[in-house]
């Protein structure tokens, strides 16, 4: 098991994606400065304004660069044939792609809560004394926040690896993963009432704040999750989506 980690971790960072990714993810930063010097400037025509943390609203940014790392660490061996290398050193398939999920999950969670805490940073830093509503709380009123925030980048990056696993197509795993995190949010707005809420409660982009316990969570309703009902949900996804991807991994040659 040990070789097939370091295998996989030799794998990620000599691939030029993988830096790709990451430096894409890592946009959040220069956004989260250009918000914050954005809205600082309307704040000081109207002595005090209430805006989005950066941090929080360029989440998705993260999310969706984050996850195609998660697709491209094994769709790309499909396509260029590697796959076969690696079941040939690691013959043992549970073993191949639990040692892709703990270096996918460790990498774009360290990659995530860096990046988040640079931005939560910098935007404080440059809104200075500046009201400008996200930075009236203290460090340890957003680190729940900012700790979820992680969690979801590197759950929807395994999510993204197990699709991948599945489809064995990397445009088809990265739609797959853009419309989990994106289009079925809209849909279920959609259904009638209370079940248009209490499914948005079980959606991914809707967990962060609910494990947060923040009072953005109250947009869902009476019904919103508590925080560690939120978690297991939020671990849900990874779980199943590689629990489908080794079912197929298994069943079909490489």
């Amino acid at each position: 098991m040990k070789a097939a980690f370091s295998s996989e971790w030799l794998k990620l960072r000599s691939v030029t994606s993988t830096y790709h990714a990451i430096g894409s993810a890592a946009l959040m930063v220069a956004l989260g400065v250009v918000w914050t010097v954005y809205v600082s400037s309307l704040a000081v025509e109207r002595g005090s304004l209430r805006a989005a943390a950066p941090e929080e609203g360029f989440l998705p940014l993260v999310q969706i660069s984050l996850a195609v790392l998660g697709v491209l660490a094994i769709t790309s061996e499909y396509t260029t044939g590697m796959i076969r290398t690696s079941l040939t050193v690691v013959p043992k398939r549970s073993a191949l792609l639990l040692a892709k999920a703990g270096t996918v999950g460790a990498t774009t969670f360290v990659a995530a809560q860096s990046i988040l805490l640079v931005t939560y940073a910098t935007s404080r830093l440059i809104a200075g004394g500046r009201h400008l509503g996200f930075n009236d709380d203290s460090f340890a009123d957003h680190l729940p926040m900012l700790i979820a925030s992680g969690l979801s980048v590197a759950a929807l990056a395994l999510v993204g690896l197990g699709l991948g696993a599945a489809i064995r197509s990397t445009a088809g795993a990265i739609v797959s993963v853009v419309a989990l995190l994106f289009v079925l949010p809209g849909l279920v707005n959609y259904l009638p009432p209370p079940w248009n809420t209490r499914t948005a409660t079980l959606l991914l982009p809707n967990l962060v704040p609910q494990m947060a316990d923040s009072r953005l969570s109250s947009r869902l309703g009476d019904g919103f999750l508590p925080p560690w009902a939120a978690l297991l949900v939020l671990l849900a996804y990874p779980i199943v989506a590689l629990a489908i991807g080794y079912y197929l991994l298994k069943r079909r040659d490489a």
